[in-house]
């Protein structure tokens, strides 16, 4: 069956569906707007043991299985526009939704929060990915925190002579591959008051975070200012080509002149 004979069929919703891939404040917020006009999925990873949620949507939880698994989801599921609300480093799911989409004819939207930008104070070391992070670290500090996801921590297993302090939403699998770090939980917003009495208890003299931008997670980012801390910065991946905004109502407004 050729893709436009897949969305031929008449919709089985009197509202059009829309397919929300979330995992962030800003998903959830536009999911809990969209589902007053629209039929709304709202699709999580599954990586997060105990995720937020919007209310009054479907949820479903767990990967596609690819870019052609995700064009036959749809199909089964008369999608009628995707928005990709998530987070900026899960460049997978954002190739696959680009392909499928592009496949299936489908409109879609990158709905992607602004990245942090240096401000005077700062003392950042951009780098291009974890593993760069990684091997510049044991020359940025002798005690570090690193925020950026549980999945990540295994490329700091050959970071030599800096202890490290690490804090994701939920505990890693797989801690005893840094059998000398110190684990601890939390969950976004934080305060710079509270970020910067974290700091100082650990002793950091070096900060790893991925640029994900927003508010949730800033106040490490400030903390480091206040207290001249040195943060390897971690830039985003590449962002699919497309349509993209970073404002809730602009993505509300497609919706509307798409199906309006």
């Amino acid at each position: 069956m050729t893709a436009a004979a897949i969305w031929s069929a008449e919709q089985m919703s009197d509202r059009p569906r829309v397919l929300i891939l979330g995992g962030t404040a800003e998903a959830i917020d536009f999911a809990n707007r969209a589902t007053e006009k629209y039929d709304v999925t709202y699709s999580l990873a599954g990586r997060t043991r105990d995720p937020a949620l919007p209310a009054g949507v479907s949820v479903r939880t767990g990967g596609f299985g690819g870019a052609d698994a995700m064009v036959r989801w749809m199909a089964e599921n008369s999608v009628s526009a995707v928005t990709d609300a998530t987070h900026p480093f899960a460049a997978q799911i954002a190739r696959n939704a680009a392909t499928a989409c592009r496949t299936a004819g489908l409109p879609r939207l990158k709905l992607l929060r602004s990245e942090w930008q240096v401000q005077s104070g700062d003392n950042w070391l951009n780098v291009a990915d974890i593993t760069k992070a990684a091997s510049l670290l044991p020359s940025a500090g002798r005690r570090a925190f690193l925020s950026v996801g549980r999945q990540e921590i295994s490329a700091f297993a050959a970071a030599e002579n800096t202890a490290l302090v690490v804090r994701s939403i939920d505990p890693p699998d797989n801690t005893d591959i840094l059998p000398d770090a110190t684990f601890i939980t939390g969950r976004g917003p934080f305060s710079i008051s509270d970020e910067i009495a974290l700091l100082r208890d650990h002793d950091i003299d070096a900060l790893v975070s991925k640029n994900a931008g927003g508010d949730a997670t800033y106040a490490k980012i400030a903390a480091a200012r206040e207290l001249g801390i040195t943060v390897i910065m971690v830039e985003r991946p590449p962002v699919p080509a497309g349509l993209i905004t970073d404002s809730v109502d602009t993505a509300l407004t497609w919706l509307d002149a798409l199906f309006g």
